[in-house]
């Protein structure tokens, strides 16, 4: 189901907590909120369409990638950026890092970890900050 896209502040400061199997819907209205917003946004948090769960996806060419519980392992090669959110008004500065190492599930609960560098790894970063709570 498509949501509307949340724009509280307090809200969207919150730690999200640790998603389960049971939390599917979540990740279909990911998916369809996501499809909705394709031609504006790139990657979206739980959080951002009113759930408080661990949950992202990124649109990363031709696939969508659900990101369950993901942890930032590593990363390097920090850099300076701007970067706008459909949940704020404008663009804002933040520290972002070239590669990164991912740890998560999928969207069958299979633990994963996965590499990512330049735009996408970007865009991940962007999502895991919104699940903790990071408002840039």
């Amino acid at each position: 189901m498509v949501k509307p896209i949340v724009k509280d502040i307090l809200f969207l400061g919150q730690k999200s907590v640790p998603a389960t199997p049971l939390d599917m819907n979540v990740v279909n209205d990911l998916r369809d909120t996501l499809a909705a917003n394709c031609e504006r946004c790139v990657g979206m948090a739980a959080n951002m369409i009113g759930y408080k769960k661990n949950v992202i996806i990124v649109s990363a060419g031709p696939v969508d990638m659900i990101m369950i519980n993901p942890v930032i392992c590593s990363k390097s090669g920090r850099y300076e950026t701007e970067e706008g959110c459909l949940s704020l008004e404008g663009k804002r500065k933040t520290t972002r890092y070239k590669k990164i190492e991912v740890e998560f599930q999928d969207a069958g609960f299979v633990k994963r970890k996965m590499a990512f560098e330049g735009f996408v790894a970007q865009i991940i970063q962007h999502e895991v900050d919104h699940c903790n709570g990071i408002v840039i």
